[in-house]
């Protein structure tokens, strides 16, 4: 029997102008879901209304915000949307289960997507979703599972696409094997398997990763021969970047005026590659016509395009047109985006320019943007560098009490770990240490040989001894090494 939620995503015309407003929302579903931005909390309250209010929304507005949801990475949201939607009585058709299966592995890991896809009924066994599981294992850089259940699906005689092609040579791509990939390409060739873009791309950077100029040159050949596939502005994006990695900045600006004759559509992300790759040629004029040219494509300018074009800028150390981009921003964009007052923080910090950097911070602070983990590795590494400890201890501590954006732990890189532990050594600082100790077991579960190890060399530096440091290292399962194991010795008197 069809439930009421069924209901909610029949497919309709893609119009909601002309609902009922008892049953329905009164706004298509993914401008509710996106209405207080794209930060997961917002997202995630906007979703938990949704459902609680039991209105209902046509398919395709559920289809299309999944696809928004994904194009900004919340896949917790997607997916919790994505498991509603079932629950309710919406029968998924294949290609939704298999994004389904990505979003799982995203979210939960790759065993419950797995388990997702034992679990289908054979008829939904097909190309999209076999190929959703091999993506999956190639992000995961899965080799032997990625390889098996390609050789699967060919045993199964799918009807194979350039996909799976793609993600195995992806995968290859990731792990420093570029080598394989021009047999993988002469197997589609063998097959009648016809290339897309993407193939195109992948196969210029496995070339490229191999300082192989002449041979990327022949590829985007052959693709104009061919006829069948047209490269779209991704490939022009993709050649300019090859170029500008191999320090060829003429071609690179070429390649970047093929792209922009490609992006008829004025594609945002096409004006942002192009603000991005005429920054690597260090070409400015380049950089300030086409930002123009999104402004005007764009003028209600997203966060996104800002945080990119104000980077570009840093980078090209014109510092003065980032602050005036910034201000630009900040004056039409009431709420506050940490991570483009980070991009400007992390340039006056690097400039020396501390009171800068932190008169911006409580600026943000008091426009209601609280400084995040990044800001905070922002200071950390001025203070390091400037060789003050105790503040450079405290931004750690901070980063860790603040959380990565996605939920996660911030934990300190092992050199920022190293650095700081051999301070309190080098000072004979035991409490410092013991301090930063106590500060680490907030990020992380077990601490490490080297950090207790350091531990134990402040202890002898600083002549201290301990009636627990034995018992300490016990409980904290501790392998130390011979030397590691002669100053516990020394150091744990009963």
């Amino acid at each position: 029997m069809a439930s009421t939620f069924m209901q909610q995503f029949t497919r309709k015309s893609k119009t909601v102008a002309k609902r009922s407003t008892k049953k329905y929302l009164e706004e298509a579903l993914y401008r509710k879901l996106l209405k207080g931005g794209s930060e997961e909390e917002s997202v995630r309250q906007q979703l938990n209304e949704f459902l609680k209010s039991h209105k209902s929304a046509y398919k395709w507005e559920a289809d299309h915000s999944l696809k928004l949801l994904r194009q900004r990475k919340l896949y917790g949201p997607a997916l919790k949307l994505s498991e509603s939607m079932t629950k309710r009585g919406m029968n998924k058709t294949v290609s939704d289960q298999a994004i389904h299966i990505d979003l799982i592995a995203k979210v939960r890991g790759i065993a419950s997507a797995e388990t997702y896809f034992i679990n289908l009924p054979e008829a939904s066994k097909n190309h999209l979703t076999y190929g959703a599981l091999l993506n999956c294992y190639c992000k995961a850089l899965m080799i032997d599972k990625a390889e098996a259940l390609m050789d699967k699906m060919k045993e199964l005689n799918l009807s194979l696409t350039s996909m799976p092609y793609n993600s195995l040579m992806t995968l290859y791509t990731k792990i420093g094997q570029p080598e394989k990939i021009p047999s993988i390409i002469q197997e589609m060739k063998a097959s009648d398997i016809l290339p897309d873009s993407y193939t195109y791309n992948v196969w210029m950077r496995a070339l490229a990763a191999e300082n192989d100029i002449t041979g990327v040159e022949r590829v985007i050949d052959e693709m104009k021969r061919d006829g069948r596939v047209s490269g779209d502005w991704t490939t022009y994006s993709n050649l300019a970047s090859i170029y500008a990695d191999a320090g060829l900045f003429d071609k690179a600006e070429k390649a970047l005026k093929e792209l922009e004759k490609k992006n008829a559509r004025r594609d945002l992300s096409a004006y942002q590659f192009l603000i991005t790759l005429y920054g690597r040629t260090g070409n400015l004029l380049e950089v300030y016509r086409v930002w123009r040219s999104l402004r005007l494509a764009f003028p209600k300018t997203a966060n996104i395009s800002y945080l990119n074009m104000i980077q570009v800028l840093v980078n090209l150390n014109d510092l003065p047109g980032a602050e005036k981009c910034f201000r630009e921003w900040e004056s039409g964009h009431p709420a506050y985006d940490i991570r483009i007052a980070n991009v400007l923080i992390g340039a006056y910090a690097k400039q020396g320019s501390l009171k800068k950097a932190e008169e911006l911070k409580e600026r943000a602070r008091r426009s209601g943007a609280k400084a995040n983990a990044k800001t905070w590795e922002i200071f950390l590494d001025y203070y390091l560098r400037n060789g003050e400890i105790k503040p450079a201890v405290e931004c750690v501590e901070n980063a860790i009490i603040t959380g990565r954006g996605d939920g996660s732990k911030w934990i300190p890189s092992s050199t920022v770990v190293r650095e700081l532990m051999e301070h309190f050594e080098k000072k004979k600082d035991v409490e410092g240490a013991e301090g930063f100790v106590e500060i680490l077991k907030k990020a992380v579960d077990e601490l490490g040989v080297d950090v207790f190890e350091s531990l134990l060399r402040t202890y002898a530096a600083a002549g201290r001894t301990s009636p627990i440091m034995r018992r300490r290292i016990k409980m904290e399962n501790v392998e130390l090494s011979e030397q590691g194991r002669k100053l516990l010795d020394g150091i744990s008197v009963e």
